[in-house]
């Protein structure tokens, strides 16, 4: 029995485990679980108004709460959508990999041209865009087209869930077999779990991971980074 005092502490600490359980499994399978909670909300708010006669004032209530659901499961299943599509080229450039060696892409040009399409967009919201290269550019083993895709949504996802005047710190260099990214920001005020950011976020994930990286995501009480490793081009040599 926990002691009613340790309650709070433990159902955060239950919070943390449930949140980390949740980042392990892949991008498709975290958003066809989040699905199942909009769902579940139109089927209760459904059947509670058909469970005994209502106001007018009522039935209009729940019908503005049953549209809210039906976007967030819109934009569940858009996400789902692209994420599908991601795999399913994933499955076709695996066929060609034999035949045609993976493209490879400079990382440090494409991260400052990102950094400059968002400018106007991290001003807007007074948010300070900043891009650290510590070494020379290192060249990654991935399309170009894919990349700078993934990580413009990256970027626009963290800017969007980041606080209003605050830092969003990119840093990248090279490491052994590849390089990394590192991205961090601090958390403006707390959106619902799948928000259209967060959604971002994941499919990014499943573009990056198609592409052989590795993702981690840590959370802190009002800080996010985001720690991603990519693999390296044979030979050092890349293309953009």
């Amino acid at each position: 029995m926990i002691p009613a005092e340790a309650r709070p502490a433990q159902a955060g600490l239950d919070r943390t485990a449930a949140r980390e359980e949740t980042a392990r499994r892949s991008p498709l399978a975290q958003l066809l679980h989040a699905l199942n909670q909009p769902l579940t909300g139109l089927q209760c708010s459904m059947e509670v108004a058909l469970a005994c006669p209502r106001t007018p004032e009522q039935y209009v209530h729940g019908l503005r709460d049953g549209l809210e659901l039906t976007e967030r499961m819109r934009a569940l299943v858009e996400a789902i959508r692209e994420v599908v599509d991601i795999e399913e080229e994933r499955r076709e450039e695996r066929k060609e990999e034999d035949s045609d060696p993976a493209e490879t892409t400079e990382l440090k040009p494409l991260l400052q041209q990102t950094v400059d399409d968002l400018a106007p967009v991290a001003e807007s919201k007074n948010v300070s865009l900043a891009l650290e290269c510590s070494e020379a550019s290192p060249a990654v083993r991935a399309g170009r087209r894919g990349l700078a895709s993934a990580v413009f949504r990256i970027l626009e996802s963290a800017l969007s869930l980041a606080a209003r005047g605050t830092e969003l710190r990119i840093e990248t260099g090279s490491a052994a077999g590849g390089a990394w990214l590192r991205i961090r920001w601090q958390a403006g005020p707390t959106a619902f779990a799948f928000s259209r950011s967060e959604l971002g976020l994941l499919v990014a994930q499943a573009g990056l991971e198609r592409a052989g990286a590795e993702w981690q995501r840590e959370r802190t009480e009002n800080g996010e980074t985001l720690t991603i490793r990519l693999a390296g081009a044979a030979g050092g040599g890349g293309k953009s």
